[in-house]
Formats: structure tokens, C-alpha cells, sequence
């Protein structure tokens, strides 16, 4: 069954996730939850995957890494909260 969570909440999520954890740990355990995006979506795990980062110490660690592989339209307008619209 596919998940499906909003970049806003991702951080609850990625609380399921065992720390320390591999890129293979965590992108396997996302692989079913889809991302809503401000542009669209995108696959959790593909995403995880995409950070090549071997390992993530902490949900801080990943949610980084997370951000890091995200196209600056996932998230927005620029200069925009997400409470604004």
C-alpha cells in the first residue's frame, strides 16, 4: 500500500526509520511513500537514494539530505511560507 505524505510533514514520517541507518535501509523503508510536492510528487525512497549519502546518524541528518535532492520548486514561490497563499 502507498503512503502518501505532505513535505510539510515529512519529518513524522521519517521518525519510522531505525538511527543510525544505511541509504539502502532508509530508501528501502520509503519506497512506498509518496512525496506531495509544491510542483507535484515525487517517491520518498527514490529521493533517499538520490542524497548518496551512506548513512544518516539522525532524522535531522536525513531531513538535510532530504532537502538537499529536493528542485527548489518543491517547495513553493520563492519568499513564500508555506501559510500563505
Amino acid at each position: 500500500m502507498t503512503r502518501e505524505v505532505n513535505l510539510s510533514r515529512v519529518e513524522e514520517t521519517l521518525k519510522e526509520l531505525d538511527y543510525p541507518a544505511t541509504n539502502d535501509e532508509a530508501a528501502d523503508e520509503f519506497a512506498d511513500v509518496t512525496l506531495l510536492l509544491a510542483d507535484g510528487e515525487r517517491n520518498l525512497g527514490s529521493l533517499v537514494e538520490k542524497s548518496r549519502r551512506d548513512r544518516f546518524d539522525s532524522v535531522d541528518d536525513l531531513k538535510t539530505a532530504l532537502h538537499n535532492v529536493l528542485p527548489r520548486e518543491a517547495v513553493g514561490e520563492p519568499y513564500q511560507s508555506e501559510g500563505e497563499g
